[in-house]
C-alpha cells in the first residue's frame, strides 16, 4: 500500500530537482571512456565542475542505464539516490560554492553507442560512433537532457592502439594507459551535451586550412584513399563561403568529418566533428549521381545553428534546421549558381505545397512537426525574410544574433527580435504567414522565383498554356528554345517525356550533356521510345544513375541482345549502394543462357551482399531483387531475420515487411529454418511476424 505514495513523491521530487538545476552551473566535465568492442560495453569518469548560484540541497545528472561505482563530492564520497534515468545527489550547496562532482560508472548502452563489426569474424571493419541527437548522449555518459545546460567537455577516450580516435575539440595529446592508448581531447567553449561525441576505427586523415586558419580534418578508410578529393570536393570552399556569408567567424577552434557504417542518418553536426553516412564516400564518376556537397554545408552550418546558438526547446527548432539548409542551399548557389538554386527552391515549394493541400500543413512553430517543415519551410521562411527586410539588414541581423547569444540558448523571439532592430520595421505579419501558418504560401513562393529566376518564369508559362488549352498542342521547340537553363530542359524531359517531339529529346540526347541524357534515361518507360544505338549509347555515360537505368530498360526491350548488354557492364559496380553490380547480378541470374556455369556464383555473390558487414543499403537492395526473383538462401534469410533487429530504423521496417510476405509465401521452408535459430531468436521473430 505504501509504493503508490513512493512513487507519486519520487516522482514529484525529480520534478522540482528539474525546476532546481537552473540554480547550478556546470561549467565543464573532463570525462575518460573506454568503449570494449567485445563486451558492447563502456566504463567511464567523469567530474563535473559547478558553481552554486543559489543555496540548494541537491544536484542530478541525466544516466541511462547505468551502474555507479564511486560517486564524490569534492573527493568526498556521498549518498546518492539512481533510478536508471537520473542520478540524484542529496547536499546543502551554498550560493558562490564552487565544487566538483565526480563518478566513476559503467553501461552497456542500449542506444547511441554503435559497436559495428562486432559480431562478424572479419579483420579490421571495427568501428565505435555515437549518435546523440537530441537528448541521448545520457547513454553513454551522466550529462544533461536538456540542452539549455552548456558545458565545456573534455574528453579523454581510450581504445586499442590500432585504433584513431576522433572527439570533439583539438586533440591535445595521446599516451599508453593499460595497454591501449589515450586520446585526449580538449573543447574551448561550452555545448550542450546532445552534441558530445566520438567516433573509433582506422582512419587516416587529411588536413587543410580554411582561408581564415582553421584546420579541417577529413577522415577516410585506407581502402577509400581515391575517393578522398570527389567524396570532400568543395569542402574548403564551403566552409570559407559560410565564414563570409554569415559574418561571423567558425565558432570553434577546428573541424573534423568523418565517414561511418550504417550511420542513422545522411550526417550530424556535433561540436567541431561531423560523422556523416559512408554512402558518401564516392568516386568522381558517382558525384555526378549524388554527393556530399548538401549535407557538407548543412552540417558545417549547425556549428553556428544550433551548437553556437542552441534552442531553448523543439519548439524553436526552426532556429536549427530551416537556418542548416537555407545557408547549405546558399552555398551551393554560390557553387553551382543561381539556376541550381532557385529550381532546389522550386522544387521544395512543390513538396510543401503538396502537404499543405493534403491537408498535412504544419506551422515552423509547432514541435511536433516534422523534418520536411523544419527543413525545408523553414529554409523557405528565411529566404522570404531576407527578401522582406533586404539583405544588408538581414546579414547584420544574423550577425548581431549570433554574436549576442553565443554559446547561448534562444528562441524564435530573441532572434525576430534581431532582426526587427536592424531592418527597422514589425514582422508579426512574417511571424503569422510564415511561422504560425500550418500552410505554405505557394502563390507567394512562385511570385518570387518569378522574379528572380528567368527560367522558371518560362516554366510558369508553359505550365499555364498547357492548363489554358488542355491539350498536347503545346508548342514546347519554342519554350526548349528560348532558354539554356539545364534545370528547366531536364525538368521537360521529366515531366513530358511522352508527349515531346521525338526530335527534341533526340537533341538533348546528342547535345544535352550528362544531365538530360540522364534525365532521358530515367524517364523513358522502354529503349524503344528511342533509336537502339541513341538508348544504347547511354551504357557509356559516366553516371552510374544512367548506366543502370539503361541497363535495365535495354535488358527489358531486346531479349535478343541481353548477352551483350550484361557483358558491356559485368565489370560495373555503381554507387556506393552497389546499384549496378545488385541490378547485373539479378538480370544475370534470370537470363536464359547466360554464362550457365557461371549461375552458382552469381546466386552466392547476390545472397551474399545481405551479411551485416555490408552497409544497410547495400542489404536492403540484395533483399528487395532476391525477393522479386525468388531466390533467398538459407543464409541470407538468416541475415533478413538479424536485419529485422538493425539500428537504422528505415531499414529494420523494411526487413521486418519482406520477412512477412517470405513467411506466407515459403512457408514450409521458413518453419525449416525457424528450427535452426535460438529459442530467443524465434521469439522475437515470431512476434514480429504476429503485428
Amino acid at each position: 500500500m505504501r509504493l503508490l505514495p513512493f512513487v507519486f513523491v519520487f516522482c514529484f521530487v525529480f520534478q522540482i530537482f528539474s525546476q532546481r538545476q537552473e540554480k547550478v552551473d556546470f561549467i565543464r566535465a573532463d570525462a575518460v571512456v573506454t568503449p570494449s568492442f567485445q563486451e558492447k560495453d563502456l566504463k567511464g569518469s567523469v567530474s563535473y565542475h559547478f558553481d552554486v548560484m543559489e543555496k540548494i540541497d541537491s544536484i542530478f545528472l541525466d544516466a541511462k542505464n547505468m551502474g555507479f561505482s564511486k560517486v564524490k563530492i569534492n573527493g568526498e564520497k556521498v549518498r546518492f539516490e539512481y533510478d536508471n534515468s537520473k542520478i540524484v545527489i542529496r547536499e546543502s550547496f551554498e550560493k558562490g560554492d564552487s565544487n566538483t562532482l565526480s563518478l566513476e560508472y559503467s553501461c552497456k548502452p542500449k542506444q547511441t553507442v554503435y559497436f559495428i563489426g562486432a559480431d562478424d569474424d572479419i579483420i579490421g571493419n571495427e568501428e565505435i560512433w555515437t549518435q546523440g541527437q537530441g537528448k541521448y548522449t545520457s547513454h553513454w555518459l551522466p550529462s544533461f537532457d536538456d540542452m539549455n545546460e552548456k558545458v565545456e567537455f573534455d574528453l579523454t577516450i581510450r581504445a586499442d592502439s590500432a585504433y584513431t580516435v576522433i572527439a570533439n575539440g583539438l586533440l591535445k595529446k595521446k599516451f599508453p594507459k593499460e595497454g591501449m592508448t589515450a586520446w585526449s581531447f580538449d573543447m574551448f567553449r561550452p555545448m550542450s551535451s546532445y552534441l558530445a561525441a566520438f567516433a573509433i576505427s582506422d582512419f587516416e586523415k587529411k588536413v587543410t586550412y580554411s582561408k581564415s586558419g582553421v584546420p579541417i580534418e577529413l577522415y577516410y578508410e585506407h581502402k577509400d584513399s581515391l575517393k578522398v578529393e570527389p567524396t570532400y570536393r568543395y569542402t574548403k570552399e564551403i566552409f570559407d563561403f559560410l565564414e563570409d556569408e554569415i559574418g561571423v567567424l567558425y565558432p570553434f577552434q577546428n573541424y573534423k568529418q568523418v565517414p561511418v557504417q550504417d550511420f542513422l542518418y545522411a550526417g550530424m553536426e556535433n561540436t567541431t566533428l561531423t560523422i556523416f553516412s559512408n554512402q558518401y564516400v564516392i568516386d568522381s564518376t558517382a558525384f555526378v549521381d549524388k554527393n556530399y556537397v548538401n549535407v557538407n554545408a548543412h552540417e558545417l552550418a549547425h556549428q553556428w545553428f544550433g551548437n553556437m546558438v542552441t534552442e531553448e526547446s523543439g519548439k524553436h527548432h526552426w532556429l536549427h534546421e530551416g537556418f542548416a539548409t537555407y545557408y547549405a542551399y546558399l552555398a551551393e548557389q554560390h557553387l553551382f549558381g543561381d539556376d541550381y538554386f532557385y529550381w532546389k527552391l522550386y522544387e521544395t515549394a512543390k513538396t510543401l505545397h503538396n502537404l499543405s493541400e493534403n491537408g498535412d500543413g504544419e506551422a515552423l512553430a509547432d514541435p511536433n512537426a516534422n523534418s520536411l517543415t523544419f527543413y525545408e519551410k523553414g529554409a523557405w521562411a528565411l529566404v522570404m525574410l531576407r527578401e522582406r527586410v533586404g539583405e544588408e539588414a538581414f546579414k547584420e541581423g544574423i550577425k548581431n544574433y549570433l554574436n549576442r547569444f553565443a554559446y547561448k540558448n534562444v528562441t524564435i523571439e530573441k532572434f525576430l527580435s534581431e532582426i526587427k532592430q536592424s531592418g527597422g520595421q514589425g514582422l508579426e505579419d512574417f511571424r503569422e504567414d510564415w511561422l504560425e501558418n500550418n500552410q505554405f504560401l505557394f502563390s507567394e513562393a512562385k511570385t518570387f522565383l518569378k522574379e528572380k529566376s528567368p527560367s522558371l518564369k518560362l516554366l510558369f508559362e508553359l505550365e499555364e498554356e498547357f492548363e489554358r488549352i488542355q491539350s498536347d498542342d503545346v508548342d514546347f521547340w519554342k519554350y526548349w528554345n528560348a532558354s539554356t537553363s539545364i534545370p528547366f530542359k531536364k525538368y521537360n524531359l521529366q515531366k513530358y517525356f511522352r508527349i515531346l517531339p521525338k526530335d527534341l529529346v533526340l537533341q538533348a540526347m546528342n547535345s544535352g550533356g550528362l544531365k538530360l541524357r540522364q534525365a532521358i534515361a530515367i524517364a523513358a518507360q522502354d529503349a524503344k521510345q528511342l533509336p537502339k544505338a541513341q538508348f544504347e549509347s547511354l551504357l557509356n555515360d559516366a553516371g552510374y544513375v544512367t548506366k543502370e537505368n539503361a541497363l535495365l530498360k535495354l535488358w527489358a526491350s531486346y531479349p535478343e541482345d541481353r548477352t551483350k548488354y550484361l557483358d558491356a557492364t559485368k565489370n560495373c559496380i555503381g554507387l556506393p549502394n552497389k546499384n549496378i553490380r545488385l541490378l547485373w547480378l539479378t538480370l544475370a541470374l534470370v537470363t536464359e543462357g547466360y554464362h550457365p556455369a557461371s549461375k552458382k556464383a552469381y546466386y552466392q555473390e547476390l545472397n551474399g551482399y545481405t551479411a551485416a558487414h555490408f552497409n544497410f543499403e547495400v542489404r536492403q537492395l540484395a533483399f528487395q531483387y532476391l525477393s522479386e526473383i525468388s531466390a533467398f538462401s538459407d543464409e541470407s534469410i538468416l541475415n533478413l531475420f538479424d536485419a529485422t533487429d538493425h539500428h537504422v530504423w528505415q531499414f529494420r521496417k523494411s526487413a521486418r515487411n519482406l520477412l512477412r510476405a517470405l513467411a506466407d509465401k515459403e512457408v514450409e521452408r521458413f518453419d525449416e529454418i525457424m528450427t535452426t535459430i535460438s529459442e530467443e531468436k524465434q521469439s522475437r521473430i515470431n512476434k514480429i511476424l504476429a503485428n
